[in-house]
């Protein structure tokens, strides 16, 4: 019986195996890979035309280098193991990477709509553009914006809207216990690298900030000489590897601190905490890229990873962090001391709020960066989920200063994806006293938002350190365009402000501004971002916001008390 199945199943086996053999055979016609088929076909006929035919051999040298390349390819993508879509569709499957790597420009020049692109919207950008180039900026036939969608919001204006102001919006950054205090514009340049931005984008930002009479972050990356040439303000921000203040074995050097902090370009000494871009996120500059020059400026090691750790050295507790800072102001000569930081657990700052209370000790300022991130490059997670939004972020600042009744020493900025007077008057209006932009100031030079900053492939010489690509950034004339940049946007401002019948953007409150919240329903700032009272905080608030974190914060430690679960509410900031 055994040796009966075994001779009928011998004729399938063989049907099987000639239907597999003719299937390998027709293989190199099937539609994967006909494309490497014919090149192959095609370079074999052309090499035997050429040997047949000497006199038109030179003529078909082109094609057969052409073919015989292609075919190379195709064998490769055969053999190679990484790509599983090049095994199976040899040559052909190269022009899905091409259309991959040229996405974002396809669908930013054809597809993107005037309103739907990010992170920048075209009319953001074409905005800016505009105004660097002091071009005609207005637009026609109505708005685009559909105001009956959720989320939109608008500003209110008045029936005796006042006359347009002359002088440029300023205010004075500096506490009691400051001896120099800076007037500042209120529109500034946020914090970007020398490393992450090219040299000759440093000499443009801050030579148009000089020209403009604003403000230059220098970023965590260190006072560089390209700043120190154009002899714009300084904000002088250090981070957790206190590059240009710092001993080779990473800790604070007060010495260097002082040297480069006393000098008179330097305005303001900023504590960077964290950064909305990757909050709660260190970073590594591999030793490969520390050049001598980088080395000198940030006082790194050659040959060594230059590392910003996740959490700083000098202090570990809010009450370490407020003398920390009062150093700062000592060591700088009494020039504002601040610090800047992405709001995240809201005990923490509130633990801040009590060593400043325990301490005496009072920053004259206050950054508050959202986690809409900004020029640095971060995983996608820290970049999309982590942190709180700028918006909510000041609001929370502010009112928690209100609570302890600090606010009106110590001022507050705002850094989050502003790049318009709008967006500038409505961060002013939930708290913040002045703004800082960065991507907004890299489209006045040229950016185009083409997402390759941490490629080191800019195409316009602003985020790269490649030379090359650096030099078609032209200086001259990129400093016009940073000024007039700030220049219009202020002046859109002070528009702004006039229409809302105010005389400065101190005046703007929460009530000056609504917000869609479906399409038959709206609610004011005041509504959506409520005040506490002053000394709220100090008194024992009930604000569900406020109050169970206020109970977890504690000055000597930056970790929550713990609190009894019946009493515990954890209110939305919580």
């Amino acid at each position: 019986m055994a040796d009966d199945n075994k001779k009928q199943e011998s004729p399938k086996r063989l049907a099987l195996a000639e239907e597999g053999l003719m299937e390998t055979l027709l293989l190199p016609f099937s539609p994967r890979f006909i494309v490497l088929t014919i090149c192959a076909v095609v370079t074999a006929l052309l090499i035997g035309i050429g040997i047949a035919d000497r006199k038109i051999s030179d003529i078909l040298l082109i094609p057969i280098l052409i073919f015989g390349a292609l075919t190379l390819l195709g064998v490769r993508d055969l053999l190679q193991k990484g790509h599983a879509v090049l095994r199976n569709y040899p040559i052909s499957a190269h022009m899905r990477f091409l259309l991959e790597e040229i996405r974002p420009e396809m669908r930013q020049y054809f597809f993107e709509s005037e309103k739907d692109g990010m992170p920048f919207s075209r009319d953001t950008r074409s905005l800016v553009y505009q105004r660097a180039k002091m071009q005609l900026d207005k637009r026609p036939f109505g708005t685009q914006e559909d105001v009956y969608r959720e989320g939109y919001e608008w500003m209110h204006h008045s029936v005796s809207p006042k006359t347009h102001a002359e002088e440029k919006f300023r205010i004075t950054i500096g506490g009691p216990d400051c001896t120099k205090p800076y007037s500042a514009s209120v529109f500034n340049v946020s914090a970007m690298s020398f490393g992450a931005l090219s040299p000759n984008a440093v000499r443009a930002l801050n030579a148009g900030a000089r020209k403009g009479g604003f403000a230059h972050d220098t970023g965590e990356g260190g006072f560089s000489p390209y700043h120190a040439e154009m002899g714009g303000d300084i904000i002088w921000e250090i981070g957790s590897g206190y590059f240009g203040c710092r001993h080779l074995d990473g800790s604070f050097d007060p010495e260097a601190f002082a040297r480069v902090a006393g000098q008179d370009q330097i305005k303001m000494v900023e504590l960077k905490i964290s950064q909305g871009a990757k909050p709660g996120h260190g970073g590594v500059l591999p030793a490969a890229k520390v050049s001598e020059e980088i080395s000198k400026i940030r006082g790194v090691a050659m040959g060594e990873d230059c590392i910003s750790p996740a959490s700083h050295r000098a202090f570990s507790t809010p009450v370490g962090m407020m003398q920390f800072i009062a150093e700062m102001r000592r060591l700088s000569g009494g020039k504002p001391a601040g610090f800047k930081l992405c709001i995240g657990h809201p005990w923490e700052f509130l633990a801040i709020c009590k060593a400043m209370l325990e301490t005496g000790i009072y920053p004259d300022f206050i950054v508050v960066d959202g986690n809409e991130g900004g020029t640095g490059a971060a995983p996608l997670e820290f970049m999309d989920h982590l942190g709180m939004p700028m918006r909510e972020g000041v609001n929370f600042v502010h009112n928690a200063l209100v609570g302890i009744n600090a606010r009106d020493r110590i001022k507050i900025g705002a850094s989050g994806k502003i790049a318009t007077a709008f967006d500038m008057a409505r961060a002013m209006a939930i708290g913040a006293d002045w703004c800082n932009s960065a991507r907004g100031f890299m489209f006045s030079l040229g950016c185009i938002q083409s997402l390759s900053c941490h490629t080191d492939r800019c195409p316009t010489g602003v985020a790269t350190q490649d030379p090359t690509r650096a030099r078609a950034l032209y200086v001259p004339l990129k400093i016009d365009r940073v000024h007039n940049y700030h220049h219009a946007t202020l002046h859109s401002l002070t528009e702004l402000i006039a229409a809302a019948g105010l005389e400065h953007p101190q005046q703007l409150r929460p009530i000056h501004f609504n917000q869609r919240t479906s399409t038959t329903q709206v609610k004011s700032f005041a509504q959506l971002y409520p005040a506490l009272r002053p000394g709220e905080l100090l008194e024992g608030t009930e604000d569900p916001r406020f109050a169970d974190a206020w109970r977890m914060a504690r000055a000597e430690t930056f970790q929550p008390a713990l609190i009894a679960p019946a009493a515990a509410t954890l209110g939305p900031f919580v």
